[in-house]
């Protein structure tokens, strides 16, 4: 096994009955969670951890965790270029606080967001892949991921095709996978799992571990289109198979928490089970994000000590 993904050799044994290189890499970890002991055991480590997160320092860093969203089908040239601007204003005004991680788009907007983007360090986001469903044609997938990147975005999230590995489909998923991560090249590439439409704690971590080998660079809780969309949870479970795939491979995989996160109670919570399960040095070296088209002004006000809403 590789610590990146299998490629279609390596597959053919599935056939003659024997185990498939995603079933072998499976097999390595344990799957067999129990649900109602994940919510007790994240319940508990945020109860018992989470006074010791809720401090200015840790909101100063949520704010440079922030990929600011706009994924609205109201969105258009015009609201875009606005929604950046109000980001160039921030960081003039304010030099002296952290940088937001990404603005994340539509691929249409990629080039209007990277040609008018001035904040130094602000990535430019990109949702690919057929989003928010991933259903549509492969070759649609890549080509509106390179065209995405030819514009100018310099990250890419994509969906995992969630109905083909409930179906017990990996290999599909994984090559899907595999096939954005090299249209991205060094570029990173997000995996959305849509963690509410795989329900389970076991199905969670298997989809997390499927797109960790086939080679996502971030696994991501959700769309924000699907409800539950990011829980306590399922950052647990992810940021648990996170640290085991590390453990097993040596590769350290990022994670994302996007949709519903509205509070910066909410967000300590989150930064509460990725510190504890995968260190603190994980949230403050750029491998923990946040989407969230609300949280940042809420982060901004805390931190200046007044209602603010900069963006």
């Amino acid at each position: 096994m590789t610590t990146d993904h299998c490629h279609h050799d390596h597959c053919a044994c599935s056939e003659s009955g024997a185990m498939s290189c995603y079933e072998q890499a499976f097999a390595k970890y344990n799957l067999h969670l129990h649900d109602e002991e994940v919510v007790t055991a994240v319940h508990r480590l945020v109860d018992d951890h989470r006074a010791a997160y809720d401090t200015a320092e840790v909101r100063r860093t949520l704010l440079s965790t922030v990929e600011l969203t706009t994924l609205k089908v109201t969105d258009s040239q015009e609201s875009v270029l606005a929604f950046t601007e109000r980001v160039n204003k921030f960081a003039d005004e304010h030099p002296d606080l952290p940088h937001l991680a990404t603005i994340c788009v539509y691929p249409n907007f990629a080039k209007i967001v990277s040609t008018s983007l001035e904040a130094d360090g602000v990535e430019v986001a990109c949702v690919s892949g057929g989003f928010p469903s991933s259903q549509t044609f492969m070759e649609i997938k890549t080509a509106e991921t390179a065209l995405a990147l030819h514009d100018g975005a310099t990250e890419i999230d994509c969906v995992l095709s969630v109905g083909q590995f409930l179906s017990g489909d990996y290999e599909t998923c994984a090559d899907e996978i595999a096939e954005l991560k090299a249209v991205c090249g060094e570029r990173p590439l997000k995996v959305i799992l849509e963690t509410g439409a795989l329900q389970t704690a076991s199905a969670i971590k298997k989809a997390s571990l499927l797109a960790m080998y086939a080679g996502a660079d971030f696994i991501k809780t959700s769309t924000g289109k699907v409800e539950p969309a990011a829980t306590l949870e399922a950052a647990y479970v992810m940021c648990q198979a996170i640290r085991e795939y590390h453990a097993e491979t040596g590769r350290l995989v990022g994670f994302k928490a996007a949709g519903g996160i509205k509070t910066v109670s909410e967000a300590i919570d989150f930064y509460t089970v990725v510190s504890e399960l995968l260190g603190k040095d994980f949230a403050t070296d750029g491998h923990f994000r946040i989407g969230t088209s609300r949280l940042a002004n809420l982060l901004v006000s805390e931190i200046l000590g007044e209602d603010v809403k900069p963006f």
